[in-house]
């Protein structure tokens, strides 16, 4: 054992023989870990043993990012040092021998100097709840260390295995372009088309091309200085350099043993024993022995099955020092590849051989590597190998149907000798397995060249482009006799429509010595649809998408061959069909050009002190914190003690009473202290806003997810597993699902809320048209990085607590747990530093785990932790209400409207929570911005077994509003008018009254709606995309503009309160704490910016600690969009209460400095603390009269956004957005402009891509980031334009400024309103011209099954209530 010590580097060292060992980790001193258990990870290990928390736990499934790190090794078969990103979170710790790991600590600190990736990321405004930001800074770093001038394109493909929920990705990416090579200023091409000062003739400084890039010249610092106009958010000048020299060298120490012959290791914990092997003698020794023993390369499909599928595998082989398993050959025939080469080696072996070799021979090379663009993330690539992908035999595996097709070739070895296999029809032998016998193993796969006159396409189609599992998978290889069309051989291999990969042997025999005509593809469609047959009840749902997917492909692979053919063969055999100017673009294959972007603001104004930060774009106050890892969230806090962990017992049924509960296996597990349950409440078990939850299910269960129990332990990892163990015997009630049988049930809560205003019938009796229809707005999860967490700390005496808690809402959750655990709420302390993201979901729901976890520190009398995996969380925590909207409107000829009537019914779980809430708010914004003259309302939330949907940005008014615009929709296109026309028409007007009765002033909406059409030029693009569609007959684009218009206030009157408190102490510094916490919003930053400006103080005297109980008491939660609004009026009261008491004081002593004042008050004993109280004036609202003032004011805003389609497989792009948004005067714009990005992007989720699936008995299948899919990088605008409304003051809120986090959200319905216009046009080539139905979220399977064509004939739908479904909409 060698003592080293490297700068910040973690560098891993093995000593073993067979069967013992210590693994030593060493960070400066020297950490002998002496008994490492294989199914520890390094995240565990790093968080738990080494004190590292700024490596995250965001998913546990590799899915997210937030927990990458750097591995550095001596690689002994490419014979250099490599460096690459990983998921520490699936990595296990046993894989580490000899290998440096670097983490986001490791690069820089705050303490020291930030490393330039750590800087770019905070001073461009790219970190917000900043709980995914080390994951994204050491991808980032890690593509630097092996290119330290990247391309742009190069640094978004690091990305492809990062999610953020917060920015909307621009900002980072915007960030970490200053670090590419071929970067210019404004992302877009110098003064061409992409060029960000094209058509911005008012701003000084037309381009770039004369200016110094980053310069005081540089287009992107221009200033419009009539109006005084910015789109420089941060300044680059500022950013120190990079310099590739100044790096951690790899540690000299690991190179020691380059050269010397590894050894067999063998570790073993409780449960499971690890081997690593170094010959293949060895291994294929340890495979007769352990038949059944998994072998392991990156741990990306064994690591997610033993954590999230309760699978054990009791003996692990780990094959990676095999060098007969790494090598690559190149042969006559193809490229051998070992079995343990990773698919990112794969991926570059590849690259250089189709560089290198002849067209011809390369197109099956070419489909790998298509394939591999859109596999997974990088972290996962970088580890996983090639033969897992093969031998986990997924039925959607990416690559298996491209060496189906290709026929690549499999050596396989065991103790008695090797053979070699190709892959067919024959190697799955059934769902996950294949034709190797359990003593083999898979050694090597051959990729064989192309030959001339063969041709081969792969195709995938997933909900999202980047990071996911494909829906339909396809490897598809033609070879013509030599010279001709005529088919020879023909293979076309398909993943995702059995329970293996298969080949279509009949359609194939079918079409060899077939001419590639037309009539082949006619026959090949036919014969397809019913070979390719799945069970309209099928594993995986979507029936009708992928059936047709299969029929798409193959056009699109009939057209791809079809042009090859016209050049191969140079138009002298005979070959009549050539493909349609109009077709070409169905052969084009997925590519997004870089994000380019402008975002333009007011600024301050001329004379402005230099200390005033309000209206600056002021960093977020953590953001170098959290981009260094250092800031601090609930499960970073160090462990106590004596400290327990908890795991959550819920239950698996939906509805059912419970008959008994077993908790005999799980105490024998090691360390297993307690099980809590409803029994050992010491207070009251009954909780919930309306005291209809209990803290633990007693005698019914009424969700799959309700809280039965909890198991108490001394580790995550015991507690999880004796959870796992306890037995629950049920007898099972029916339970409903479904809107639709909450509806035919009569299954309600009882409040049901109406709005009317005018004469409807006489409305109705006016119009020219009426039009019934309905729309459905699937649900959206919360998907905040940081998933729920408290600790729980009992204090000893008179029933003390203090709670830790990742919480919205301090109050209730002090209430909560006063109530559950007996005692008076002062002796409860709730405490919040930050959240890692909330956007609604702990604003009440996070007491669901809070009082458990409560209940359990007072049963053990030690601190309790319980921080819930990304499974648990998504099951429990509920989500945003899926909405049933019903309509019939009435309206003239041109498309006014005379009158409304809309019947919602939401989705509101089992329990009210904030239900009717959610429910008023979308009646409140059922008109969005048009002016109903007749209008009427009911509401109606329906009770059922599903856990308690909650508070979710936007509270119902993006559901409200998305009604309101589909009936738009049909409205326009029913009276052949242009969208943008027919709503200008109907949009109000200054002083107009809503329909409930608010007259609306300050109205800015229709300057948003005239700069937004200027801004996004859309007259112009809307005859360009005219163009394009008639000149495409399988790409469409789409465009659309959006208006929204969103109340701001609590809608319950007394919420809309705040509270704070100011410190000054003696040496001048300034200590704030008020009712509002920080989730990533820039809270306590705009805080910071309110007491600055009131005190006349710079912000760096400014602090802000926390959010507590025992210091604000009574808040109102962090929600509503109205947080900034009245804590910075409480503030602003505390701080004039300090300023008032120094008046005498300044007056005795105007030249003396804030420290001489302030001195000077404490020796003459005047108090230096202060509370700080606001209330929003004359709020409320009367439904029954329907009079009052439900809201303080409103905010506006308009997004244009252009959208491109793919009629054949549903995916689309969205190719740009514009977006105007009043927020008034900005406190801060940088904030601001994030908040907005960030709500747009969310919006795309919830309007295009998040679905939420339930099997029919109420289980949720999307349980996690690999089947729940958010906006990822490449899903945002490749254009990206946001501008601040100008000259618009809000007189009604702090320093004039308005709310931002909720009201930007629904501009996002602009995607899919533009998608929906495509689809249209699509439609229109099938004879289709009226208004259609198009439910939301626009994922691939609903914008493929409306653009209905030739191949969605062929595949009809199964006659609903003729089969059960596998999953339904709830």
């Amino acid at each position: 054992m060698v003592p080293i010590q490297i700068r910040p580097v973690h560098t891993w060292k093995s000593s073993s023989q067979h069967r013992t060992a210590n693994t030593h980790l060493i960070k400066k001193t020297e950490v002998v870990e002496k008994n490492v258990d294989p199914e520890t990870t390094l995240l565990t290990y790093l968080r738990r043993k080494l004190s590292l928390c700024g490596t995250k736990l965001g998913c546990g499934e590799g899915g997210c990012g937030a927990c990458t790190v750097m591995i550095s090794k001596f690689d002994c078969f490419q014979k250099k040092i490599v460096h690459y990103s990983a998921n520490a979170c699936l990595f296990p710790i046993c894989a580490l021998h000899h290998v440096a790991v670097t983490t986001v600590e490791g690069i820089g600190s705050t303490k020291t100097r930030l490393h330039p990736v750590q800087e770019r990321i905070a001073k461009s405004h790219g970190s917000q709840c900043g709980f995914c930001t080390p994951g994204i800074v050491m991808s980032m770093y890690t593509l630097l260390r092996n290119q330290s001038e990247p391309k742009m394109e190069e640094i978004e493909d690091a990305f492809q295995g990062n999610l953020c929920r917060c920015t909307g990705y621009r900002p980072i990416l915007e960030g970490y372009r200053t670090f590419a090579k071929d970067w210019k200023c404004c992302g877009g091409n110098v003064n061409g088309l992409g060029c960000c000062m094209v058509g911005k003739e008012n701003i000084v400084g037309r381009g770039c091309s004369e200016r110094k890039i980053n310069g005081p010249d540089c287009c992107m610092n221009a200033k419009d200085y009539t109006a005084m106009v910015s789109s420089a958010l941060f300044n680059t000048a500022e950013f120190q350099p990079l310099d590739p020299t100044q790096e951690p060298i790899f540690p000299p120490e690991l190179l020691i043993h380059k050269n010397n012959p590894q050894k067999q290791l063998c570790f073993k914990g409780e449960r499971v024993m690890w081997f690593q092997p170094s010959t293949l003698k060895e291994l294929v020794a340890l495979k007769a022995e352990y038949p059944n023993a998994k072998l392991v390369v990156g741990n990306t499909e064994v690591g997610i099955e033993m954590k999230l599928k309760n699978m054990l595998y009791p003996v692990i082989i780990a094959p990676t020092w095999i060098p007969e398993m790494s090598s690559i050959h190149h042969t006559e025939e193809g490229i051998t590849f070992g079995a343990s080469c990773t698919l990112s080696h794969v991926e570059m072996v590849l690259r250089k051989a189709v560089a290198d070799l002849p067209s011809y021979k390369t197109e099956v090379f070419l489909a790998v590597l298509e394939q591999l663009r859109w596999f997974a993330g990088p972290q996962i690539r970088n580890v996983a190998a090639l033969g897992g992908n093969i031998m986990t035999a997924s039925p959607i595996s990416d690559l298996n149907p491209v060496f189906m097709a290709s026929g690549s070739r499999l050596t396989l070895v065991s103790n008695e000798g090797s053979r070699t296999v190709r892959m067919d029809e024959t190697f799955f032998t059934g769902y996950r397995k294949t034709k190797l016998k359990p003593e083999e193993i898979l050694l090597s796969v051959e990729i064989p060249f192309s030959r001339k006159g063969e041709y081969f396409s792969a195709f995938k189609q997933a909900s999202r482009r980047e990071d996911d599992i494909a829906i339909v998978t396809c490897g598809m290889r033609v070879l013509f006799q030599e010279r001709t069309s005529r088919v020879q051989e023909i293979k076309l291999s398909y993943g995702g429509m059995a329970p293996t990969t298969v080949l279509a042997t009949k359609t194939c025999q079918e079409l060899i010595g077939r001419e590639w005509k037309e009539k082949l593809l006619q026959d090949a469609c036919a014969q397809l649809a019913g070979e390719m047959h799945l069970s309209p009840s099928a594993p995986g749902g979507m029936v009708d998408f992928r059936r047709t997917l299969t029929l798409s492909f193959f056009f699109k692979f009939y057209l791809t061959v079809l042009q090859k053919l016209s050049i191969d063969l140079n138009g002298n055999n005979n070959l009549d069909e050539v493909v349609p100017s109009r077709y070409t673009s169905a052969t084009e294959l997925y590519h997004k050009d870089p994000v380019n972007n402008v975002q333009v603001f007011q600024e301050v104004p001329a004379g402005q002190s230099t200390e005033d930060m309000v209206g600056r774009p002021l960093v977020h106050f953590s953001a170098a914190k959290q981009a260094s890892g250092e800031a601090v969230y609930c499960d970073d806090i160090p462990h106590y003690e004596n400290e327990l962990y908890l795991t959550l017992v819920t239950s698996t049924k939906a509805h059912a009473k419970i008959i008994s509960v077993d908790t005999t296996e799980a105490q024998k597990v090691p360390g297993f202290v307690r099980f809590v349950s409803a029994k050992d409440v010491p207070g009251n078990n009954v909780t919930g806003l309306k005291n209809d939850e209990t803290v633990f299910a007693e005698d019914t269960v009424t969700c799959v997810g309700h809280i039965i129990g909890g198991i108490v332990a001394d580790t995550q990892e015991h507690s999880r597993r004796a959870a796992r163990l306890v037995k629950i015997t049920y007898e099972e009630l029916t339970p409903i699902v479904t809107i639709q049988e909450a509806i035919e049930k009569q299954s309600f809560f009882e409040l049901i809320r109406k709005i009317e205003k005018g004469n409807i019938q006489k409305g109705f009796e006016e119009a020219d048209h009426i039009m019934e229809g309905e729309i459905y707005i699937g649900g959206q999860e919360h998907f905040y990085l940081e998933t729920h967490c408290t600790i729980a700390v009992p204090k000893g005496e008179d029933g003390e607590m203090e709670l830790f808690v990742s919480t919205q809402n301090p109050a209730v959750t002090q209430e909560y747990t006063a109530k559950a655990v007996g005692v008076p709420s002062n002796r409860i302390v709730v405490r919040v530093k930050r959240m890692g993201g909330g956007f609604g979901g702990k604003e009440t729901r996070s007491t669901v785990v809070s009082t458990v976890v409560a209940v359990a520190a007072v049963k053990t009398g030690c601190p309790v932790r319980c921080m819930l995996d990304r499974d648990e969380d998504m099951l429990i925590s509920g989500g945003r209400h899926p909405f049933l909207g019903q309509y019939k409107v009435g309206f003239k000829r041109n498309g006014r409207i005379t009158s409304l009537e809309v019947s919602y019914y939401s989705n509101g779980g089992n329990s009210v929570d904030l239900s009717h809430g959610v429910m008023d708010r979308a009646l409140f914004h059922m008109d969005n911005t048009y002016n109903i003259p007749n209008i009427k309302g009911i509401g109606k939330v329906c009770k059922t077994n599903l856990s308690a949907n909650t508070a979710f940005r936007g509270f119902g008014g993006p559901q409200g509003m998305m009604v309101a615009e589909s009936w738009m929709s049909d409205i326009s296109l029913k009276c052949g008018l242009p969208a943008e026309e027919v709503r200008k028409l109907n949009l109000y007007n200054e002083g107009d009254l809503t329909h409930f009765n608010q007259k609306l002033e300050g109205f800015t909406l229709r300057r948003c709606w005239e700069e937004c059409l200027v801004n996004s030029d859309y007259h112009s693009r809307r005859k360009l995309i005219d163009e394009f569609n008639q000149q495409n007959r399988w790409k469409k684009r789409g465009l659309a503009i959006i208006p929204t218009k969103f109340g701001i206030s609590f809608t319950v009157p007394f919420l809309n309160q705040a509270g704070a408190l100011v410190h000054v102490y003696t040496d001048g510094s300034v200590l704030i704490t008020h009712g509002g916490t920080e989730m990533g919003q820039g809270l306590h930053t705009k805080m910071i910016q309110v007491a600055s400006r009131t005190l006349g103080l710079p912000t760096s005297k400014i602090h802000i600690s926390e959010t507590s109980t025992n210091t604000v008491p009574n808040t109102s939660p962090t929600a509503a969009s109205v947080s900034a609004d009245i804590n910075g009026m409480a503030v602003s009261n505390a701080c004039q209460t300090i300023l008032k008491r120094l008046e005498p004081i300044k007056c005795a002593n105007p030249t003396g400095s804030w420290k001489d004042w302030v001195s000077a008050a404490y020796q003459n004993c005047v108090s230096l603390s202060a509370t700080g109280f606001y209330r929003i004036p004359d709020l409320g609202y009367d439904f029954e009269k329907n009079e009052g003032k439900p809201f303080h004011y409103f905010s506006y805003g308009v997004a244009c956004s252009e959208v491109e389609i793919d009629c054949l497989t549903g995916d689309n792009k969205n190719l740009r957005t514009d977006i105007v948004m009043d927020v008034g005067t900005s406190l801060n714009p940088a904030i601001d402009i994030g908040q907005i990005e960030g709500a747009f992007v969310q919006g795309i989720g919830l309007f295009t891509l998040e679905e939420l699936r339930y099997s029919p008995e109420g289980n949720l299948f999307t349980r996690g980031p690999g089947m729940y899919k958010i906006p990822a990088f490449g899903d945002i605008p490749t254009e990206f334009h946001v501008s601040l409304l100008r000259d618009c003051p809000n007189s009604k809120a702090i320093y004039s400024s308005k709310a931002v986090g909720e009201p930007p959200l629904f501009l996002s319905a602009s995607v899919f309103y533009a998608i929906k216009d495509a689809i249209f046009s699509a439609r229109v080539e099938s004879g289709l011209n009226q208004p259609f139905r198009l439910d939301s979220p626009a994922t691939p399977e609903r914008i493929r099954n409306a653009c209905i064509d030739v191949f969605t004939k062929l595949c009809p739908s199964a006659e609903p209530g003729s089969f059960k479904p596998w999953s339904v909409r709830v």
